[in-house]
C-alpha cells in the first residue's frame, strides 16, 4: 500500500515567476499533489511584482492560504509555517523554500514507507549549493534548464557562510520543527538517507538581497533572533567583494563539482553522512542555535 503523498508547505517570498514554475514542476514530478502556500512580501518589493507572482501562482492552478505584508523579521517565516502545517492536518509535511530542490535516491513514496517502517517521523537533507560555472551570480533565462545555467554543486553553505547545511525535509504533523526547517529537537534523521537539497539562491539580485538583510537586521528595522542570518550575509558578501564580483570556484573548501537534479552527486551518501553528523555551529557564532525552540502549533492557531 503507497503512503499518502505528502502535503508540501512553503512560504513565497519575491521570486522570478520562472523559478516558481520550474519549482511547482519539480515537486509534482517527485509525486507532490498538495501545495499548502503563503505569500509574504517585504516592504521593498513592488505592488506590481507582488501581483506578478501571485498571477503565476494561480497559473500553475496553486490557490495561496494568504498573504503577508511587511518586515521579514527572522521569526515570520517559522510563524507563517506553522500556520500552514496545521491548516495541512495530519500525515507527513515536505518543507521547502522556492529556492530548494530536493533530491532522494528513490521515489517519495519509498523515501516515506522507509522513515515509517523504521519508526522514523522526520527525514533529513543537506543543501547543496548551485552556482553558475563563471561564479558569477546570473539571471536565469525561464527557456532554459537549471542545470545548464547552475551546472556545479558544492558546500558553500557551512564551509563559507558557516551556515547549518541540514535540513528537516519531511516531517509528520506533530513534529516541531525549527527556524530555517535546520532541526526537529529531540528528533534524529537517518543519516543514511540524507537527501540533496539543491539551492538556487546564489542567482542575480541575491548580493542587494543579502545588503538589504544586513542593513536591516543591523538596524532593528528587522528583527532577528540570533546574529547568525546577518554573520552568514556579510561573510558571502566580504567573499563575493575579495574576488571581484565572483564566489571562488577554485577553493577545493567548497568541492564543487558538475551535478544534475538528475541523478544523485557520486558517493552522496557516504559525503552527506560525513557532513551531517559532524556539523557543528561555527565557535562564537550562534551560541544559542542549538537550543533555540521553534513556536508550536498552538500558538499557529492563535494567529
Amino acid at each position: 500500500m503507497l503512503s499518502t503523498p505528502p502535503a508540501l508547505i512553503a512560504v513565497v517570498g519575491p521570486v522570478e515567476p520562472p523559478l516558481l514554475a520550474a519549482w511547482v514542476r519539480h515537486y509534482r514530478s517527485l509525486g507532490v499533489e498538495r501545495f499548502l502556500i503563503a505569500y509574504h512580501f517585504p516592504e521593498h518589493v513592488a505592488v506590481q511584482q507582488q501581483r506578478e507572482i501571485q498571477a503565476a501562482g494561480r497559473e500553475l492552478g496553486i490557490v495561496p492560504m494568504g498573504t503577508s505584508l511587511g518586515p521579514w523579521h527572522e521569526h515570520t517565516n517559522t510563524l507563517l509555517r506553522d500556520a500552514l502545517r496545521y491548516q495541512a492536518g495530519s500525515g507527513w509535511h515536505l518543507l521547502a523554500d522556492t529556492d530548494e530542490f530536493q533530491q532522494y535516491p528513490v521515489p517519495l513514496h519509498e523515501v516515506i514507507a522507509q522513515a515509517e517502517d523504521s519508526g522514523r517521523r522526520v527525514v533529513g537533507g543537506l543543501m547543496l549549493d548551485r552556482i553558475a560555472s563563471s561564479g558569477r551570480l546570473t539571471d536565469w533565462r525561464p527557456n532554459g534548464e537549471l542545470d545548464t545555467a547552475y551546472p556545479i554543486g558544492g558546500h558553500l553553505t557551512h564551509r563559507l557562510l558557516h551556515g547549518d547545511p541540514r535540513k528537516i525535509v519531511l516531517a509528520r504533523h506533530d513534529v516541531t520543527v525549527s527556524s530555517g526547517n535546520h532541526r526537529a529537537p529531540g528528533l534524529r534523521p537517518d543519516a543514511d538517507r540524507i537527501c540533496a537539497v539543491h539551492h538556487f539562491k546564489w542567482r542575480l539580485g541575491v548580493l542587494d538581497d543579502l545588503r538589504r538583510r544586513v542593513q536591516h537586521f543591523s538596524t532593528g528595522t528587522w528583527q532577528e533572533q540570533t546574529s547568525a542570518v546577518r554573520d552568514e550575509a556579510s561573510r558571502l558578501l566580504s567573499h563575493v567583494e575579495q574576488h571581484g564580483g565572483v564566489i571562488n570556484t577554485s577553493d577545493q573548501r567548497f568541492a564543487f563539482r558538475r551535478v544534475s537534479l538528475g541523478r544523485l552527486p557520486y558517493n552522496w551518501a557516504h559525503e552527506a553522512r560525513g557532513i551531517f553528523t559532524t556539523w557543528r555551529p561555527h565557535v562564537g557564532h550562534q551560541p544559542g542555535f542549538e537550543t533555540m525552540k521553534a513556536p508550536t502549533h498552538n500558538s499557529s492557531r492563535k494567529d
